[in-house]
C-alpha cells in the first residue's frame, strides 16, 4: 500500500493544533467538493481531505499515526508499517461516518477487523512492549563541550485504567553528555509509546543551533579569524576564542587572507577529539584621522607592492 501523508494533504504542520486542522479541512472540503469543483481530480482530492481529517481530528488515531513517522524514501517498495507501531492503542468501533472512498492505507491501519495485513483487528493494547518514539533536541555547540541538562515539554499518548488513550503534556529531564555530536541519538529508556509489557524507548536526535562564530562538520569546527594587516605581515601571537576557552594562536609571517590554521584536538571532545580550523581574514582599519591617512600614504610610497601583478595588463 502507498503511504498517506495526512498532514501534507491538509497543508498543516505536524504540530498543528486541533483548530488549525479543522480550519484546513473546511478549506480543502470547500475547494474540492464535487458540487463546486468539476475538475477531474477534485473528487479524489476531496476524498483525501476527508480521510486525512478523519485521522487527524481523533486524538487516538493521530497519536498512533504520528508513531509511524514520515514517508519512507522513494525506491524502497510499497509501504509497510513497522512492527508494534500500534501498541498501546485501542480504536473505537465507530470509524468514519462514510465507509466509501477510504484508501487501503487507512483501512489496514485503523479499521477493526482489518485482518493480518497490519490493521488493528481488535488488538487493543497488544501483547508486547510499546513502540520506540523519535524526536529532536537542539543544543548549543558549547553544550557539546561541557555537557548540559535540559527539560523538554512533550505531548504524548497515555493509556488509562480502562484502556482508553488520552494526550497528556509532561516534562522530561534530559542529560546531554559531554562530547555529543550532531546527528547522534540520545536514548531515554522507557519514555516511548506505552505497551502492555512496558513502554518503548525515546530516541532524541541531536542538532546544533546555528552559531554566530563556529560551523560544525562532524567533530571539527570551522571559523573565520579576523587579523590586522600588520599581524599578517609580521606574524606573532593572537588570542582566539574556542568553545573550550581562549587559546593563543601563532600567525606566521606574511600570512595571507584565506590561509587555514589548524588547532589539533581543540574541536568537539571525543576519541579522538576533533580539530578547529581557523581561516584567516585580513581586516583593514578605517582611516578616520589625518595621522592614519598619512601613515597609509607613506606605506603606499615606500612599499613597492602591487597585488594585481598576476592579472596581466601593464
Amino acid at each position: 500500500m502507498d503511504f498517506k501523508d495526512y498532514y501534507k494533504v491538509l497543508g498543516v504542520a505536524r504540530d498543528a493544533s486541533d483548530d488549525e486542522i479543522k480550519k484546513a479541512f473546511r478549506k480543502g472540503a470547500r475547494k474540492y467538493h464535487p458540487d463546486i469543483n468539476s475538475d477531474a481530480e477534485s473528487e479524489a482530492k476531496f476524498k483525501d481531505v476527508n480521510e486525512a481529517y478523519e485521522v487527524l481530528k481523533d486524538p487516538e488515531r493521530r497519536a498512533a499515526y504520528d508513531q509511524l513517522g514520515q514517508e519512507p524514501p522513494q525506491g524502497q517498495g510499497r509501504y509497510q508499517p513497522p512492527p508494534g507501531w500500534d501498541s498501546g492503542f485501542s480504536f473505537s468501533e465507530g470509524g468514519p461516518e462514510s465507509d466509501e472512498g477510504f484508501s487501503d492505507f487507512f483501512e489496514s491501519l485503523f479499521r477493526r477487523g482489518a485482518g493480518p495485513s497490519g490493521g488493528m483487528g481488535g488488538m487493543g493494547m497488544g501483547g508486547g512492549r510499546g513502540a520506540d518514539s523519535h524526536g529532536r533536541i537542539e543544543i548549543s555547540i558549547e553544550d557539546a563541550y561541557r555537557g548540559a541538562d535540559r527539560t523538554l515539554s512533550l505531548r504524548s499518548p497515555v493509556v488509562g485504567p480502562n484502556g482508553t488513550v488520552t494526550m497528556q503534556d509532561r516534562k522530561l529531564s534530559v542529560h546531554v553528555p559531554k562530547g555529543v555530536s550532531q546527528g547522534q541519538h540520545i536514548r531515554l529508556a522507557g519514555q516511548g509509546a506505552p505497551g502492555a509489557q512496558g513502554a518503548g524507548d525515546l530516541f532524541l536526535e541531536v542538532a546544533f543551533a546555528p552559531h554566530p562564530i563556529y560551523r560544525p562538520d562532524g567533530r571539527d569546527l570551522y571559523l573565520d579569524l579576523p587579523i590586522t594587516p600588520w599581524e599578517a605581515a609580521l606574524g606573532g601571537q593572537v588570542v582566539m576564542p574556542t568553545p573550550g576557552g581562549k587559546v593563543d594562536l601563532r600567525i606566521p609571517k606574511n600570512a595571507r587572507s584565506g590561509q587555514k590554521m589548524r588547532l589539533k584536538g581543540k574541536g568537539l571532545p571525543g576519541k579522538p577529539p576533533g580539530n578547529i580550523y581557523a581561516t584567516l581574514k585580513i581586516v583593514n582599519p578605517k582611516v578616520e584621522t589625518e595621522e592614519a591617512r598619512a601613515f597609509f600614504e607613506k606605506m603606499a610610497k615606500e612599499m613597492a607592492f602591487d597585488p594585481r601583478v598576476g592579472l596581466g595588463g601593464k
